[in-house]
């Protein structure tokens, strides 16, 4: 059976039957209309599949939950201002299904219709995984339901509704101290070459990252704006969708020593182009010109960027312009968390600091590759004296950056210095701005150190910051869920694009285990072994047996509290692999 983690969205008629018995003939006709002005053109809209009509009732797919969301948003607001007599209560699940054909089932689809039961008329109801997923803005939209028991289902779930008869305080007046909000869209790779795309790319996150040192700016994250890079979608719907006011375009072509960076600021509402320039630019110059544009965006933004409250620090990462490709290569492979790719990033960073001995975030990327190693239960045993070593030479070299701050948690999380790394995340959650991603990752340290509603919050936070996060944060969100019994919320994460990794393998069987479903623990168990090995044989190590110990001991050193490793290899062993 294939499986797959999708947003499902459940809706019926309110009242149908008695509609029908009143005038079939007029019941049907509202119907139709109702789905042909209202619900399908917002399907298309928002990315949607209809799966399946069941009379009144009708079950749509969408493969981000954020357009599941704003779907059946949109689709109540449209349908209370016509005043329609076809009302409808919809139920939102983030869950995995079962694909046949074009239909799917299972048991997202089976939450998501019992949450349409408990909808109120003409609202939504969505389950707690949907909540934590959305943006913050959305998410404010609904209230807590409080834990319902749901037909076989094994553990209550959390739930949250929005009606559009619900009475919320307006929002506070505009005024000119609120932060203006502005997001930087892929810049174009306009090489010859299709494989420098990590290139541009790079020079769009490093932008990114030069606003966001602006405290009068809200930025919006890498992942979130970078899921617009094939949309077609004009300037106006990408910034509703991301929620900003301003957009930053541009391109990038390389060729040899040269680069031509043309950049555009752009006022959503009005569509007003408020800046434009070109940079054509010896390589040597890059960091300048980053600069220049990160500066001459937050200066136009009307009346919005105070110049005493900006603190930038301009100083170049490195002259070496090879060490910098190198660098946003390594990223780019290290960012996969998988055996693989770390292994090929390791050598890039290795590289990098051959060329720039001083080049501070590639000890970061490095410290990280061992960092990574131990969590897959791959590293050798010099490993976490390396990670912290290494470290520590970037946190000496720039002791700004939070990315590096939080490389310097792990560094102490892997030699296991549980107090260093607990202090360390927090000195660096209390330092971030805009960067969604470290916050994330600081939360997946408190999860690590056994501060399991911590790293909840933090984790939430940050993905509402940035509600098209990776697929990486998935994978700790749904570690998170398991160490907080959201067995089912688990399943549902790392049954989609969380499924990075043998230990990502290792929670899916457990989490199955611990909430029943046996047939699927033991299924996904074969999988895991499989995985497992494959990932061994990639470094030259073999499994002594499919056993705990044989398998997924390797996973154990990271853990502070012996039964957060506990309650994992407890899982395995329900599914059926001994100790």
């Amino acid at each position: 059976m294939e499986r797959r983690l999708a947003a499902i969205l459940a809706a019926d008629v309110v009242g149908y039957s008695a509609m029908m018995a009143a005038d079939e003939e007029a019941a049907l006709t509202d119907l139709k209309e109702h789905r042909d002005t209202i619900f399908d053109p917002h399907i298309a809209a928002h990315n949607g599949r209809i799966v399946k009509l069941i009379g009144d009732g009708t079950l749509v797919e969408f493969p981000s939950v954020v357009d599941a969301v704003q779907f059946g948003l949109d689709v109540q607001n449209a349908i209370a201002k016509l005043r329609s007599r076809v009302q409808l209560r919809i139920g939102i699940h983030l869950g995995d299904v079962i694909l046949d054909g074009e239909d799917i089932y299972g048991h997202g689809v089976n939450v998501a219709a019992r949450l349409e039961a408990l909808s109120p008329a003409g609202g939504i109801c969505i389950s707690s995984i949907v909540y934590d997923s959305v943006g913050r803005l959305t998410a404010e939209a609904f209230s807590e339901m409080g834990e319902h028991k749901l037909k076989n289902i094994s553990n209550p779930v959390r739930l949250y509704a929005w009606s559009t008869g619900a009475k919320r305080p307006p929002p506070p007046p505009k005024t000119n101290s609120e932060k203006p909000s502005i997001a930087v869209l892929p810049f174009a790779n306009m090489s010859d070459d299709p494989d420098q795309q990590f290139f541009s790319d790079g020079i769009s996150e490093d932008i990114i990252t030069g606003l966001s040192r602006f405290r009068t700016l809200l930025v919006v994250a890498r992942n979130s704006s970078f899921q617009f890079r094939h949309s077609e979608m004009n300037d106006s719907e990408i910034a509703s969708q991301l929620g900003v006011q301003y957009l930053v375009e541009g391109s990038v072509r390389k060729a040899g020593s040269k680069v031509r960076i043309s950049a555009r600021l752009i006022a959503a509402d009005t569509g007003k182009q408020l800046w434009a320039e070109r940079f054509d630019r010896n390589l040597e110059d890059i960091f300048e010109v980053q600069d220049q544009v990160a500066q001459n965006i937050a200066a136009v933004l009307p009346g919005r960027v105070q110049h005493d409250v900006v603190v930038r620090n301009i100083d170049k990462p490195t002259e070496n312009m090879k060490a910098y490709e190198l660098l946003l290569k390594g990223k780019a492979l290290r960012d996969g968390l998988n055996p693989q790719d770390t292994a090929r990033a390791k050598k890039c960073f290795e590289k990098v600091l051959e060329l720039d001995p001083n080049y501070a975030r590639a000890y970061m990327y490095l410290a990280d590759t061992y960092v990574v190693d131990m969590w897959l239960g791959l590293a050798d045993v010099n490993a976490p004296k390396l990670a912290l070593d290494i470290a520590r030479k970037g946190a000496a070299l720039d002791n700004n950056d939070v990315f590096i701050q939080d490389q310097l948690g792990y560094a102490y999380l892997s030699a296991q210095l549980w107090e260093q790394a607990n202090t360390q995340f927090e000195k660096t959650l209390s330092r971030i701005v805009n960067e969604a991603e470290s916050m994330a990752w600081c939360g997946y340290g408190f999860l690590l150190l056994s501060r399991h509603e911590k790293a909840y919050e933090v984790l939430v936070e940050a993905m509402r910051l940035d509600p098209l996060h990776p697929p990486a944060l998935d994978w700790v969100l749904g570690q998170v869920y398991f160490f907080l019994g959201r067995y089912e919320d688990a399943v549902g994460i790392f049954i989609g694009e969380a499924h990075l990794n043998s230990l990502a393998d290792a929670f899916l069987v457990a989490a199955y285990a611990h909430s029943g479903r046996q047939d699927e623990a033991e299924a996904a168990l074969q999988t895991f072994i499989q995985h497992r090995r494959a990932e061994l044989e990639s470094r030259g190590l073999v499994a002594r047996a499919d056993t705990i110990a044989g398998l997924a001991d390797g996973f154990r050193p990271m853990w502070r509290n012996p039964e957060d490793w506990a309650r994992l290899a407890t899982g395995l062993q329900l599914a059926g692999l001994p100790e």
